[in-house]
Formats: C-alpha cells, sequence, structure tokens
C-alpha cells in the first residue's frame, strides 16, 4: 500500500526476452514502434506481464515511462519509483497506468490526451527540396533548432534543464543517420528526426520550421521528400502530434497521412 492508500494488486511482472518483445511489439508495429526500438539497439529497462510464455503488456521504463498492452496499472509501482519525466503511450494503456500510479506521482506539469497517431505508407508527390541527411558539421545549426523544438513541444528548455545531455543526444541522432534538414543560406526551412527505426516503421519527432520561414509551404514539401526517402526503406512512416496543432495536422493530412489510434502524454 502506499502512502496515499493505494494497493497495487495486480499481475507478476517478469523480465521479458527480447524475442517475446519482438513477437509482441509485431502485433501492433506502429503503436510500439519505440519499444521495438529500444529493444532492438539493447536499451533501456523493460518490465512486462504474461500468460503462457506470451507477453500481455509490456513496458520501457526510464526518463520516459511507454506502456502498452493490457493490464498496464500492472506497472504503477515501477514508474512511481522511476522519476520519470513523461509517461507516453497509446491513451488507454497511459489511463490504466496512471489511475493506478497517481496516488503515488507528482502531479502532471501537463496532460495531454487524444493524440493523434498518423501512419503513411504510399509516398507522397515529392516536394523538390534540398533535403538531406544532417552532418556533424550542421550541429552549430541543428542543435538550437532542436532545443527550440523541444520547447515548443513540451515547454521545457532542454539546454538548461540538461545542456550536456541534450547535446550527446543531437549529436547521436545526426552520428546514426537519424536527422535530416532542408536549409538554405543558414535558415533551417524544414528538419525533422527518427525517434525510432524499425523494419516496419519509422517515426518521426521535432518536425521543425524556422519561425521566419513558416507559412510558406516548406513543412508540407520537406516531409514530402523526407517520407519519399524513408517509404523506400520501411513500409510506413509515423508521428504523433497534439491535437491542438493545427498547422502540423494541415501539414500531415496534406501528404495523405491517416490517423489512427491516439497517444497520451503526462509530462512531469
Amino acid at each position: 500500500m502506499g502512502r496515499s492508500g493505494t494497493i497495487f494488486t495486480v499481475a507478476e511482472l517478469v523480465d521479458p526476452r527480447l524475442d517475446q518483445i519482438l513477437d509482441f511489439c509485431a502485433e501492433e508495429p506502429i503503436e510500439r514502434v519505440f519499444l521495438e526500438d529500444i529493444a532492438r539497439r539493447r536499451l533501456g529497462r523493460f518490465s512486462a506481464t504474461a500468460e503462457d510464455g506470451r507477453l500481455t503488456a509490456l513496458c520501457h521504463v526510464g526518463a520516459n515511462v511507454v506502456p502498452t498492452g493490457a493490464g498496464c496499472d500492472a506497472f504503477a509501482g515501477l514508474a512511481a519509483a522511476a522519476g520519470a519525466r513523461m509517461v507516453i503511450g497509446e491513451e488507454r494503456a497511459v489511463g490504466e497506468l496512471w489511475e493506478a500510479a497517481r496516488g503515488e506521482m507528482p502531479p502532471p506539469r501537463d496532460d495531454r490526451p487524444g493524440q493523434p497517431v498518423y501512419v503513411l505508407d504510399e509516398p507522397p508527390e515529392p516536394g523538390g527540396t534540398g533535403l538531406r541527411r544532417a552532418e556533424a558539421r550542421d550541429l552549430g545549426l541543428l542543435l538550437p533548432a532542436c532545443a527550440a523544438a523541444h520547447r515548443e513541444e513540451i515547454g521545457v528548455d532542454p539546454l538548461r534543464r540538461d545542456p550536456e545531455g541534450f547535446r550527446w543526444r543531437t549529436r547521436a541522432q545526426v552520428d546514426e543517420g537519424r536527422s535530416w534538414l532542408w536549409e538554405e543560406r543558414g535558415v533551417i526551412l524544414f528538419k525533422a528526426e527518427a525517434s525510432a527505426w524499425t523494419p516496419a516503421a519509422v517515426q518521426l519527432q521535432q518536425v521543425w520550421v524556422d519561425p521566419a520561414a513558416r507559412n510558406r509551404g516548406y513543412a508540407k514539401r520537406g516531409l514530402s521528400d523526407l517520407c519519399r526517402f524513408l517509404l523506400q526503406r520501411v513500409p510506413s512512416v509515423c508521428l504523433f502530434v497534439r491535437p491542438e496543432n493545427a498547422p502540423a495536422i494541415r501539414v500531415y493530412d496534406g501528404i495523405g497521412m491517416r490517423r489512427t489510434i491516439s497517444y497520451r502524454s503526462l509530462v512531469f
């Protein structure tokens, strides 16, 4: 029993094997793209529930807690102990975990239900851009842009909260070939990173245009060319967005992405 009187009487947790994680993620390859990517790269800590050797729920526990499956209230104790900056995932799974853990966790700074997940599996029309993979020489331009995108999305300046960690992560994305940009004369007309990459899908994050260059169609053109590039390598491209971000949703609709499930984010 926690200090609030919450009683955790839930399924027994197990340490899942990699093959179990991959089989489970294959059941919902878009929803679970981040979890599969992390597992394939042997990163992070996972916990799960299982029946007859097959996983029924899975959770990544780290700076972000990411639950999926049925009965995610089983991970409440882990989430409460993790000191996570965010709980994020499929809306029902996050809701199950949060209802069980809320008495043991601080109130979220922001609760974002109903975030639509968009998917594209057919190449859009070419955008005719100068999109290219980011290189180490771009870091001076890219780092403040990534920080600005993070600040717009999360409401926190990562260069103030964790400057060295954020610089390292930005550089790692460039080094891993997971960062793309279109820039002209030092102005970023479009940029995006891959937050997850599996054989089934690439999940994009931090789709961003310099504020001085917005409302000129650059985002649609840049995203079109990036999706064309990625769809030569994977069957699907996906991302999620806050429901109130109408300009971004117009871009995603405009290149033919379709809405699927919804995510929920709790930001601490």
